[in-house]
């Protein structure tokens, strides 16, 4: 096991996995589920213990492969106990003591896809800058491969270009290794030119999917995908070929348009368009990607949080907008996994 800065976390405090509460500023943080509180406990309680076998201090041990082992295999039992089933973290007990074994299942370098990253293109020096961009995501963190995304904004006050994006694209194309830049397409429909540069994003720019606000548009105005509106964007994805849209949900611009901001109509409702016979108006090859589409509730005069109050509001949108005969509930995500992080991030 190699040194370690003792400078930070000098009593080993932190776990090397997070397994907390958080948020990114989009929704009030939901609490810790029971099993969650108990798998932290757990971890603290093998790290102190697998330490002291090692003959190690905590921080020593927690920043080493057999920490993270021990860590993973510390909510493995927490899940367990709580009664959960479904995935688990897959190695084996001798990871959380011996190196060799630890590495051999932690070391074995996997793919990581950012789906969404931003940069700033302002003068040089800035800290959110695409040279900064650049340095941390390829250079300086394990990501193979990433989506260069917008924010929302007027075509005439893009906080990032299309022609910006690109040229980052091409230093990173330059770049030896598998290093790869994906780039959206920014398109809100609501505003005047953004569904006829729609052509050009494609064809000149070769974006990968489109990237759209419905809570945003002009004077404050969104609209919803299940609109006149939303129906545009959708069957010009479908004819240009790019038929991914990712929408950014769950995060309100004000009071004024906070419908648009909630999932509701994340399934397209195609029933409301189409005859019985054609519900499938747009096909499986006409997909969204909902960010912060999970909609969190509690009980009146109740404080506690459990893991069966979060439901995807987008689910529930696809089951209503689909024959019953057509819906298959999907497969719960393993409990025994890390919650996921708010991908939906922006």
């Amino acid at each position: 096991m190699s040194p370690c800065n003792d400078k930070i976390d000098p009593h080993g405090s932190r776990l090397p996995i997070k397994l907390d509460t958080a948020s990114n500023g989009e929704f009030v943080p939901v609490p810790l589920s029971r099993a969650n509180r108990l798998a932290n406990r757990l971890a603290h309680e093998f790290a102190s213990a697998h330490a002291k076998k090692l003959g190690l201090g905590r921080r020593s041990f927690l920043v080493s492969a057999c920490g993270a082992a021990s860590t993973l295999l510390a909510f493995n039992r927490a899940n367990a106990a709580a009664g959960k089933t479904g995935g688990y973290f897959e190695l084996p007990r001798e990871a959380a003591l011996e190196p060799v074994a630890a590495r051999s299942v932690l070391d074995k370098g996997e793919f990581i896809f950012d789906v969404q990253g931003h940069f700033i293109d302002t003068p040089k020096g800035n800290s959110k800058g695409p040279d900064v961009f650049i340095k941390d995501v390829f250079l300086d963190s394990d990501t193979d491969m990433m989506v260069l995304s917008f924010v929302p904004s007027r075509r005439d006050a893009e906080p990032v270009t299309i022609q910006a994006a690109d040229a980052v694209r091409a230093i990173v194309e330059r770049m030896e290794g598998s290093k790869r830049l994906l780039v959206h397409g920014r398109v809100n429909p609501n505003q005047p030119g953004d569904l006829e540069a729609m052509d050009e994003l494609k064809e000149k720019w070769g974006v990968c999917a489109w990237k759209t606000y419905t809570q945003f548009g002009p004077e404050g105005n969104g609209y919803f995908l299940s609109d006149e509106t939303g129906t545009r964007l959708v069957e010009r994805a479908r004819r240009l070929g790019v038929k991914v849209i990712c929408v950014h949900k769950g995060l309100p611009f004000g009071p004024r348009s906070y419908q648009h901001s909630q999932c509701s109509d994340g399934g397209f409702s195609p029933r409301k368009r189409c005859s019985p016979r054609r519900w499938r108006c747009f096909p499986p090859g006409s997909s969204s990607a909902v960010w912060s589409g999970s909609a969190t509730r509690a009980a009146r005069g109740c404080s506690r949080w459990t893991a069966s109050r979060s439901i995807s509001a987008r689910s529930r949108s696809l089951r209503e907008s689909m024959p019953t005969s057509r819906w298959t509930s999907p497969t719960p995500r393993s409990s025994c996994s890390p919650p996921a992080p708010a991908c939906a991030r922006s």
